[in-house]
């Protein structure tokens, strides 16, 4: 399984300065247009269908959608299907490769720092749990009985999904999320320096006040949580 998030977009050339802004690498320019900050590969779709979410490669998803079609509606498409979780967020399963190539680097090394996966908000965690182990995710941390669960995908890509009137802030569905070990304030200067708008400024988890956890997105609307943790 090879794992691409995937921004919709209504202007390339917006997307790509969003991205280069923050110092991601282009991969692959055109069909498809394709950035990475080192770890997350990120696809950017100019087609006026296309959705944020996240497509999965592999040669053929035909046990999964057949798992997959007891719990939610799965679409056939002309390259494989398309579903979404309880969360809303598109999942397309793509049968084949991508039409690119890149091996993810020891870590991230894009402006927003260090990627730690996808976070959904769900209003139900049992049934976005279902849909992501059928798909061939493992748990590694959380449960259904806590306020989230986090999946890993054969190549190592976190789904972090939550439940409902957990998270004090903003929530873009979906969200890439970064975790910067308590050093997000120089992380934070360097994203105002290029000049990205912040679509929210979080003091919530520091006692002074102190702005050290940002939220912003994507022209396409894909949210970046650069968190202090």
């Amino acid at each position: 399984m090879k794992s691409v998030i995937h921004t919709p977009t209504n202007n390339i050339k917006e997307s790509l300065d969003f991205y280069t802004s923050l110092q991601f690498k282009v991969i692959s320019d055109k069909d498809p247009t394709v950035v990475t900050d080192g770890k997350a590969i990120i696809e950017i779709n100019p087609d006026r269908f296309a959705r944020a979410g996240l497509k999965l490669y592999k040669n053929t998803w035909r046990k999964e959608v057949a798992e997959l079609e007891k719990t939610t509606a799965v679409t056939q498409l002309e390259t494989g299907h398309l579903l979404s979780d309880a969360s809303g967020v598109w999942i397309y399963l793509v049968e084949g490769s991508p039409g690119f190539e890149f091996e993810p680097k020891e870590s991230s090394f894009a402006v927003p720092g260090k990627f730690a996966g996808l976070s959904l908000e769900t209003t139900d965690l049992a049934r976005s749990a279902s849909i992501w182990t059928a798909l061939g995710f493992t748990n590694s941390a959380g449960n259904t009985e806590a306020p989230y669960i986090a999946c890993v995908s054969e190549d190592g890509l976190t789904v972090s999904v939550m439940k409902p009137l957990n998270c004090p802030h903003l929530f873009f569905n979906p969200s890439l999320t970064y975790f910067n070990g308590g050093q997000n304030l120089p992380v934070i200067e360097k994203i105002r320096k290029a000049g990205i708008p912040i679509s929210e400024e979080i003091t919530y988890f520091n006692k002074q006040g102190i702005v050290d956890n940002i939220i912003i997105r994507d022209p396409g609307g894909y949210g970046f949580f650069v968190f202090n943790d």
